[in-house]
């Protein structure tokens, strides 16, 4: 019987190594399958992983429709075993709908990898549609961290190395932000980058970056406040003598 499996976790967790890694095993066993991906890291029609692993993949955009993808190779003699579904939170629901029909109709296995939640703790669209259709979700087994050691739990992002919790659900890490125009005159733009917290961590907005300066200042970290708020983290309050 084939499945809709979705394999959930947090950055860092081993999702496209597992993603990769299930597609060799497939395919030594003499099973067809095609990899899809979107936005990943590494680039247009790719899966990669922190690990250094990488291949290609086709890209998914808004206008794929997976019944479609599969009926046509299959229809010019492709054998489609299952599908790897690489970044799966940022498809669309019908687009998870699609991968559904091509479990029932056509016993075809998808095995599809993703963040759940966003840096808002906010469920990505594909995830939850994932996660009410799935035949099974399971939650990676190998524990992401937090800059302190505990167990990551949650998706930060930040800018400059400060955490924020507005702005568009979808941007690429470690890129270049959109600025005003005081901002690029004096020559720098921000970078926005992703980083797992635990919890504790999440809620108070304490990053890697903010307990590093703290620490630098010979300060015990201020649990009980908005690391963002510490005077030289970087967030709103830098800079106002606060």
């Amino acid at each position: 019987m084939a499945e809709l499996v979705f394999f959930s976790g947090t950055m860092d967790c081993g999702k496209s190594t597992l993603a990769l890694q299930m597609d060799h095993n497939h395919r030594v066993r003499g099973r067809g399958g095609v990899r899809f991906s979107r936005n990943d890291r590494a680039g247009e029609s790719r899966i990669s992983s922190r690990l250094g692993l990488e291949t290609d993949a086709v890209e998914v955009v808004d206008g794929t429709d997976f019944w479609e993808e599969v009926m046509r190779r299959r229809t010019h003699g492709q054998r489609v075993d299952y599908l790897i579904c690489d970044e799966a939170q940022f498809y669309t629901p019908e687009q998870v709908e699609q991968l559904a029909k091509v479990v029932d109709e056509i016993d075809v296995d998808v095995f599809a990898f993703g963040i759940t939640a966003d840096f808002r703790t906010r469920l990505f669209p594909g995830s939850q549609r994932l996660i009410e259709l799935a035949d099974r979700v399971q939650v990676l087994q190998v524990e992401a961290l937090c800059w302190c050691g505990r167990r990551a739990t949650h998706n930060a992002r930040t800018v400059d190395g400060v955490m924020v919790t507005e702005g568009a659900q979808v941007v690429v890490g470690d890129v270049d932000m959109a600025v005003d125009g005081a901002v690029a005159a004096a020559g720098h733009v921000p970078v926005v980058g992703y980083e797992t917290l635990c919890r504790r961590h999440f809620m108070r907005r304490v990053t890697a970056h903010g307990a590093n300066l703290m620490a630098e200042q010979d300060q015990l970290l201020p649990f009980d406040v908005d690391a963002c708020l510490w005077h030289g983290s970087g967030g709103p309050a830098a800079g106002t003598g606060a």
